[in-house]
């Protein structure tokens, strides 16, 4: 996977691109970010790129000159064309997941006021984060690299995507480290039974009741299955099964309480 960035802030990605996991994804070979500074395209002899807005209104505008050339030089008819724009869609993990699919991905980063509306037409769509205002595209360009780059097979492993937030529109169950015990506060006995089964239970019924408490709309997109609405049930009525109460009698064992 290719990333090309249009900014004018190249800066703003050195601690990003040689951190943690995308770092070690460029090192692989896995991904490549090329940034391309938009500033280097102008013609204007002072190398200017933003100009007052035609009619009158706050701010400098970002002009189309350097922006056109910027992406004709660098893109192909496999590049998919991003703008950061806050009219844009918002993203989310499906739309990672179909972006992750692509083989190289431009993205432009606006700034100032906004960018001359004549080259919308070039891009394939316009992405937001969100309903906030931020001084320019490039930390929002960093949440979409992040978020498409970890699903790229190899990136991370396949079983922490499988398990983590928003994979089939359910949150992430909780988790819990050592001590047993902290301030009263005690890890389900069900976690140490290494009974994979009765655990999954644990965790997918933890997934439907928080992602219903805390993101309706996410849960009214997923089926319920038959052993989803079994395991609902079961908690539910505070019916716990042969199966469960053997586990956690066999996980007691590995218990470390503090003394």
């Amino acid at each position: 996977m290719k990333f090309i960035i249009l900014t004018l802030f190249k800066e703003m990605y050195d601690s990003f691109l040689s951190s943690s996991i995308i770092a070690r994804a460029i090192s692989k070979g896995l991904i490549e970010v090329k940034l391309i500074n938009i500033r280097d395209y102008t013609l204007d002899k002072y190398h200017r790129v933003d100009t007052p807005p035609i009619g009158g209104g706050a701010g400098l505008i970002l002009k189309a000159q350097p922006i056109y050339d910027a992406l004709i030089k660098n893109s192909n008819n496999n590049t998919y064309k991003i703008i950061m724009s806050p009219k844009g869609i918002t993203f989310n993990e499906e739309k990672a997941y179909e972006l992750s699919k692509k083989e190289e991905i431009l993205i432009l980063c606006g700034h100032y006021e906004g960018i001359d509306a004549r080259i919308n037409k070039y891009f394939d769509e316009e992405i937001s984060i969100g309903d906030y205002i931020l001084t320019g595209g490039e930390i929002a360009s960093m949440c979409l690299i992040d978020a498409i780059s970890r699903l790229i097979k190899g990136v991370i492993s396949e079983e922490s995507i499988i398990d983590e937030s928003f994979n089939n529109n359910l949150l992430e169950y909780p988790q819990y480290t050592e001590p047993y015990d902290f301030k009263g506060d005690k890890v389900p006995d069900i976690l140490y039974s290494g009974n994979h089964k009765e655990i999954y239970k644990y965790h997918q019924y933890h997934r439907l009741t928080l992602t219903k408490k805390y993101r309706p709309d996410l849960y009214n997109k997923y089926k319920l299955t038959k052993e989803d609405i079994k395991i609902l049930k079961e908690r539910e009525n505070n019916i716990q099964t042969k199966d469960e109460l053997l586990a956690i009698s066999k996980g007691k064992k590995f218990i470390k309480k503090d003394k």
